[in-house]
């Protein structure tokens, strides 16, 4: 079983950067492929960026060029670095966990998963 917490959400005008953290325990975090999903009001939730155990990132195209996702395998955490932040990024942010070595973009391939950040863009 793995816990995920996130931290690092906040409010931020247009333009800003936050940096997103998501500490793992109680399992094997390099074995996973870890992700960030996102949801806004009213919306489904949303592929946000992936990283794989051996590093390869992967990114949804609302947020490619801006975001930047990496992990720590020594300190068990996953970043995702968020710059150019617009309106439209206002979500609560999820990490989550995934088995296997795929480059996961479902949220049904990832088993495990946090409660979740609120980042809030003003305009």
């Amino acid at each position: 079983q793995v816990q995920l917490v996130e931290s690092g959400g906040g409010l931020v005008q247009a333009g800003d950067s936050l940096r997103l953290s998501c500490a793992a325990s109680g399992g094997t975090f390099s074995s996973y492929v870890m992700g960030w999903f996102r949801q806004a009001p009213g919306k489904e939730r949303e592929f946000v960026a992936g990283t794989r155990r051996d590093g390869i990132t992967y990114y949804g195209d609302s947020v490619k060029g801006r975001f930047t996702i990496s992990r720590d395998n020594a300190k068990n955490t996953v970043f995702l670095q968020m710059n150019s932040l617009k309106p439209e990024d206002t979500a609560v942010y999820y990490c989550a966990a995934a088995p296997g070595w795929g480059l996961f973009r479902s949220e049904l391939s990832y088993k495990f998963w946090g409660q979740g950040t609120q980042v809030t863009v003003s305009s």
